[in-house]
């Protein structure tokens, strides 16, 4: 199963810049060009934070795609000292399995979940 989903967290504002809050910090530090980092063209993908409002205060998102999904759950059984999910975000802990494992991303909304072969069920 192909699933997609929006993990947010808080913007971490640094202020000893001509930056201000509501502006994006995470892009120019993750979306750099291979080159700059490593010093040699290479092809990979990094994930970049955009900045959204929620409630009227500026939040990171991104999306996450994930092939290979075996089930998706949103617990809500989980005890409370093991939810970490921030109640200023939006979305919740989503449990995300795969063969053999199980991924957690707190602070997220499932926006998609698709079947690439409904036939083999």
């Amino acid at each position: 199963m192909l699933v997609r989903l929006h993990q947010f967290e808080h913007e971490e504002v640094q202020f000893d810049d001509n930056r201000t809050t509501g502006e994006s910090q995470t892009e120019d530090s993750v979306d750099k060009d291979p080159e700059e980092y490593f010093g040699t063209e290479l092809d990979i993908d990094a994930d970049t934070w955009a900045t959204v409002e929620y409630e009227g205060d500026p939040v990171q998102r991104r999306e996450v795609t994930l092939d290979g999904v075996t089930a998706v759950s949103v617990p809500e059984d989980v005890d409370s000292d093991e939810r970490s999910t921030d109640a200023d975000l939006p979305g919740a802990t989503v449990q995300v399995r795969h063969e053999g494992s199980i991924e957690a991303f707190e602070n997220a909304r499932v926006v998609e979940a698709t079947d690439s072969n409904p036939d083999d069920a």
